[in-house]
This record gives C-alpha cells, sequence and structure tokens, in this order.
C-alpha cells in the first residue's frame, strides 16, 4: 500500500460518553469518547437500520472544545480510522467536525 492510499472517514453522530480532558506527555489535550450513529441505508435495495458506537479520540484544540460539549450533541465528524492501541478494534481519529 502506498502513503497516497486515501483513509478518510465522514460520521454523522451523537457524542454518547466522554472521558476527561487529559494530556499527553508534550503537552497535547486529548479527550476520548464513543460516538453513536443511527441511520437506514439501502443495500441490495432493501432498507437497513443501522446502529453502531464507535470508539474515537480528539487532539489539540478540539479536545477541548469536545470535553465541554454535552452529551448526545449530534455533530459531523470527520477524520480517518486506525488500530485500537491494544491491537482490540478500531479508533476514529477526528480531525474535524461541527454541530449538525
Amino acid at each position: 500500500m502506498t502513503s497516497s492510499a486515501a483513509n478518510r472517514f465522514h460520521l454523522s453522530a451523537s457524542v454518547v460518553q466522554v472521558q476527561p480532558l487529559r494530556y499527553t506527555p508534550a503537552g497535547i489535550p486529548v479527550v476520548n469518547l464513543v460516538l453513536e450513529h443511527e441511520s437506514t441505508v439501502t443495500e441490495l435495495d432493501t432498507a437497513r437500520l443501522v446502529k453502531l458506537q464507535l470508539r474515537a479520540v480528539v487532539f489539540g484544540a478540539q479536545a477541548e472544545i469536545l470535553a465541554r460539549q454535552g452529551l448526545d450533541a449530534a455533530c459531523e465528524f470527520h477524520g480517518f480510522m486506525t488500530n485500537a492501541r491494544n491491537g482490540k478494534g478500531l479508533v476514529f481519529h477526528i480531525q474535524e467536525f461541527s454541530k449538525t
């Protein structure tokens, strides 16, 4: 796989869990959270209800903003996916977000 391969993820979701704001050893703010998404999509001409929860992390000024935001806030999130540090599952790294 080359470095030009795309890894962009966009999700409309609500914040359902926010851990307290913390700082990396380099002093960068970071927040871990859980997002919840629900929608209906069409697959093979059939409507399908999609519900999911997804672990996410955000760094910097965006982390400070999300740490102050209330639960169940509906937002549009943009970023990329990567493996969790412990190797169990995926984590959405949020780079941008806006309230919907």
